[in-house]
């Protein structure tokens, strides 16, 4: 009895290694988008380009910032495998000082969970001749 357990144990064991799900990869061109030194009231949009390099449609559930000061905005629509998408992040540059925000990006990609980062200076001009 216990040679019968032990082989519908390994048979089904391996019936699951056998079986790969087919899952969706995300893969960033950068994790971190360094705005550099810009001016007060500037434009602060920058775009975060991705691809799904698996076998699955990759649908992003949610993407939430570090901070009020920062928006992201996800895709609404599944990126298929192979295709490419992106998420917008914009920044309040009336804030003056140093940029250091993570973006918090939820999928269902093989790494479900992915922080990303925007580094920079916001520079008040009305101070500089």
């Amino acid at each position: 009895m216990k040679k019968v357990v032990l082989l519908c144990f390994v048979s089904l064991l391996s019936i699951g290694v056998f079986a790969q799900e087919k899952t969706a990869k995300i893969e960033f061109k950068s994790e971190t988008v360094d705005y550099g030194d810009i001016a007060k009231g500037s434009d602060g949009v920058r775009v975060f380009e991705f691809t799904n390099t698996g076998d699955a449609p990759l649908v992003i559930s949610k993407v939430s910032s570090s901070c009020g000061c920062t928006i992201p905005k996800k895709p609404e629509s599944p990126i298929m495998p192979g295709e490419t998408g992106e998420i917008q992040v914009k920044y309040d540059t009336n804030r003056v000082g140093p940029i250091r925000k993570a973006i918090t990006v939820i999928s269902n990609a093989d790494t479900p969970t992915i922080i990303l980062k925007i580094k920079g200076t916001v520079k008040d001009g009305a101070g500089t001749r």
